[in-house]
C-alpha cells in the first residue's frame, strides 16, 4: 500500500511557487507564462518517486482573497513547502508565515526553500546558510530542512520536493535536536536496544561479522570492506576509544548514527529503527509486540521447544560468572533492552518466587519455571517481552507467537486419563497458621523459618517436578491469601485452576473445620480435582473440632485419606510430584466411585452375534424343511 504525502507550496506572490512545481513536472524550466495557480498534481510511485510515496502537490495563492482556500489546504497537508526568493519575501518568512501556520494550529513539517537562487552569487556559501537559514530554523522548531533551488536552472528541484516527501516518510524531529545538537533521548533510546539486540554476543563491541550481519538485515546489501573502514575512522575521530580491535562500542555507532542525522541522511536512522519495528513516535509497533493470541477455553499457553531454547540460550548469554545463577547486575543487563522486570515478577517479589542458588540468584531451572508460570497466567506478557528482547524465529516467515504453544482443550477432569499440559496450577487452601507459606518455602528448597507471617496477598510460586516415569512438569503452587472467598468464587479462576490441595494443621484442633466450612459455602470447589493435606506432622497430632475426623471426612467421600508431611522433612518432596501426578492425570483427584459408565459395548456384540447366529439356524431349518 503506497504511503500519500501531500505537500502544500506556500509563500507570497512571485517567490516562484508555480514555476517550481512546473520545472518539476516538465523537468525543464517553463519559460512561457503560466497560470498563477496550478491544479493540484498528483505523482504516482512510478514517476521518479521514492517506493511507494505517492506524492500530492497543491499550489496556492497568497492573495488575501484567497485565503480560505489557503487554510483548508493547509490543513490537509502532511507537509508545507514555503517559498521564498528575496529578501522582503524571507522577512515575511518569520512575521508573517509561521505565526500564521501556528494560529492555524497545525502540526505538520515545514521545509523552507530559497527559489531562484540563480540570482545571487553566493547561494552555495556555508554563509547562507548559517546567517539566513539557520536564524529562522533555530527560531521555529517546525521547520524541518532548508535548501536553496532554482526552478530555471533546473537546480535542486527534484531535490526540493523529495525534502518533503522525507520530512513526512523520514521525520528528523523525533530523531535529532537541532538547537542541542544531539539525538533525542527517545531515539536514543531506541538506538541503543538495537545495539543490543545486534551485539549477538553481548561483548559490549559490534565486530566485524556482527555489522556486516547488521548491514545486510536493515539495508539488504552487503557492507564493502572500504565503507566499514570508512564508518570506523570516522568514528575514531569523532569518539576517540569508541572503535578497538573487537570492535565498535555503543557510543561509536550513536555517534555514527548522529553523523547521518548532521549530514541529513535521517532517513538511513529510520530505516533502521523500522527494520526494528519502530513507528513514528519510536515506540514499537503494537502488531509486533502484541500479536493476535487467543487461548480457548479449557486450553492453556505453554512455551514451545523454539521458546524454551531462546530462554535458555538468553540465561547462558548472560550469566557471565558461569556460577549457574542470574545476580542482579546481570539481569539489569539481560533487562536492557526492556522495560525493566515484568510488573507480576515485580509483584511476586521475582526472584523469590523461582529457585534460586545459595547466593539468593534466580537458576536455569528456576528461569524457564518462571518464564512456564508466566506465560501459562498471562501469555500476552512473554510475548512481549520475546519482542523486547529479541527472539527470532528459526525461519524467518514464522510469526512471534510460534514461541509459544496452545494445549489441548480440558475435557471432563473426572474422565481417566492424563492431560496434555506441561504447566499445572494448584491452589493451596487452608486455615490462617495451617503451614500454607513454609510449604510454598520448602518447594523451593528454603530453609524453614519458625516465625509465623500472615499472608495478605495471593503469592504464587513455581517449580518443576519429576512425575513417574522420567516426564518433568512445571507446577505452579498459589496461597490465596486474604483473597481466597474472592477468588473461589470466581469460576474463571477457578477453571483455570487444576488441583486443590486442602491443608490444615495436624497439631491445632480448629484447623480441619475451616476445610469443611469452606466446601459447604462454596459447592463448586467439587469440580475440581482435590488432595488433602495434614501439615505439621512431625508435631503431636491432636483431635479435630470437627463433626468427622478428617479420615473419616475423606472416606466419606471415598477420597484417599490426608496426607501426612511435615516441611521439616525430606519426604516432604514426595508430596509435591503427588500433586503434580493429581494435576496432570486429574481423575485420581476425585471420590473413587465416580467411575464413568460401564463399556457395554461387547456384551452388545455378543447379543448382536447370538442373534443373528438363531436367525441363520431358522433360515436354514425353514430350507431343509421346505425342501422335504
Amino acid at each position: 500500500m503506497a504511503t500519500v504525502v501531500r505537500i502544500c507550496v506556500c509563500g507570497d506572490e512571485g517567490t516562484g511557487k508555480s514555476s517550481l512545481i512546473a520545472s518539476l513536472v516538465k523537468d525543464v524550466f517553463v519559460t512561457n507564462k503560466i497560470q498563477s495557480v496550478l491544479p493540484q498534481i498528483t505523482i504516482p510511485p512510478s514517476i521518479g518517486t521514492p517506493d511507494n510515496v505517492t506524492t500530492t502537490i497543491i499550489d496556492t495563492s497568497a492573495r488575501p482573497q484567497d485565503r480560505n482556500t489557503l487554510r483548508k489546504e493547509i490543513r490537509k497537508s502532511n507537509v508545507i513547502l514555503l517559498v521564498y526568493s528575496d529578501h522582503y519575501s524571507y522577512e515575511r518568512v518569520a512575521l508573517f508565515w509561521m505565526p500564521y501556520f501556528r494560529s492555524l494550529g497545525v502540526n505538520v513539517p515545514v521545509v523552507l526553500c530559497a527559489n531562484k537562487c540563480d540570482l545571487t552569487g553566493d547561494s552555495s556559501t556555508p554563509q547562507v546558510f548559517e546567517e539566513e537559514m539557520l536564524p529562522v530554523m533555530n527560531e521555529f522548531r517546525e521547520i524541518d530542512s532548508c535548501i536553496r533551488a532554482s526552478a530555471r536552472e533546473h537546480n535542486n528541484v527534484n531535490e526540493t520536493f523529495f525534502l518533503c516527501q522525507k520530512a513526512v516518510t523520514h521525520p528528523i524531529a523525533p530523531l535529532f535536536d537541532y538547537k542541542e545538537g544531539n539525538l533525542k533521548p527517545a531515539c536514543v533510546s531506541a538506538l541503543k536496544r538495537v545495539f543490543y539486540l545486534c551485539d549477538k554476543d553481548q561483548d559490549g563491541y559490534l565486530s566485524d561479522a556482527e555489522m556486516h550481519e547488521f548491514q545486510a538485515k536493515c539495508f539488504d546489501k552487503p557492507l564493502t570492506s572500504e565503507d566499514l573502514d570508512n564508518i570506523k575512522i570516522s568514528i575514531a575521530k569523532a569518539v576517540p576509544g569508541s572503535y578497538t580491535e573487537r570492535g565498535i562500542d555503543m557510543d561509536g555507532f550513536l555517534q555514527l548514527n548522529k553523523m547521518y542525522a548532521e549530514k541529513g541522511r535521517h532517513e538511513t536512522i529510520w530505516i533502521i529503527l523500522r527494520k526494528y519495528h519502530y513507528t513514528d513516535s519510536l515506540s514499537l509497533e503494537a502488531s509486533f509486540f502484541s500479536p493476535r493470541f487467543e487461548v480457548p477455553e479449557y486450553s492453556s499457553a505453554e512455551l514451545s521447544p523454539a521458546g524454551y531454547r531462546f530462554f535458555v540460550d538468553l540465561f547462558l548469554l548472560f550469566d557471565r560468572d558461569n556460577d549457574g545463577g542470574l545476580n542482579d547486575y546481570e539481569l539489569a543487563a539481560l533487562f536492557a533492552p526492556a522495560p525493566g522486570l515484568p510488573p507480576s515478577w515485580e509483584e511476586s517479589g521475582f526472584p523469590s518466587s523461582t529457585v534460586r542458588n545459595e547466593a539468593g540468584h534466580v537458576t536455569l531451572q528456576g528461569w524457564l519455571a518462571q518464564w512456564s508460570m508466566t506465560t501459562f497466567l498471562e501469555p500476552k506478557t512473554t510475548l512481549e517481552y520475546l519482542a523486547y528482547l529479541g527472539f527470532e524465529p528459526s525461519n524467518p516467515r514464522d510469526p512471534l507467537t510460534s514461541a509459544l504453544k496452545i494445549t489441548k482443550p480440558r475435557k471432563r477432569r473426572s474422565r481417566p486419563g492424563r492431560v496434555e499440559r506441561n504447566v499445572v496450577l494448584c491452589y493451596v487452601i487452608g486455615a490462617p497458621g495451617a503451614g500454607k507459606s513454609s510449604l510454598l518455602d520448602s518447594f523451593l528448597n528454603r530453609p524453614f523459618d519458625n516465625l509465623y507471617r500472615p499472608t495478605i496477598k495471593p503469592r504464587r510460586v513455581v517449580n518443576s517436578v519429576e512425575l513417574h516415569g522420567g516426564k518433568q512438569c512445571y507446577l505452579i503452587l498459589e496461597e490465596l491469601g486474604e483473597l481466597e472467598p474472592a477468588i473461589l468464587e470466581n469460576q474463571v479462576k477457578l477453571d483455570a485452576c487444576d488441583l486443590i490441595c486442602y491443608t490444615y494443621d495436624s497439631s491445632d484442633p480448629d484447623s480441619f473445620s475451616h476445610i469443611v466450612n469452606l466446601r459447604k459455602r462454596v459447592p463448586q470447589l467439587d469440580e475440581l480435582p482435590a488432595i488433602y493435606t495434614a501439615l505439621k506432622a512431625d508435631k503431636d497430632k491432636t483431635t479435630q473440632r470437627s463433626e468427622l475426623q478428617p479420615d473419616q471426612y475423606t472416606s466419606g467421600l471415598m477420597m484417599s485419606t490426608p496426607l501426612h508431611v511435615s516441611v521439616t522433612w525430606n519426604s516432604i518432596g514426595e508430596l509435591f510430584v503427588a500433586l503434580a501426578e493429581a494435576a496432570t492425570n486429574p481423575s485420581t483427584g476425585f471420590p473413587k466411585n465416580e467411575e464413568p459408565p460401564p463399556d457395554r459395548t461387547g456384551l452388545y456384540l455378543a447379543l448382536g452375534a447370538t442373534t443373528c447366529a438363531g436367525v441363520a439356524a431358522f433360515m436354514i431349518w425353514r430350507r431343509s424343511t421346505n425342501s422335504i
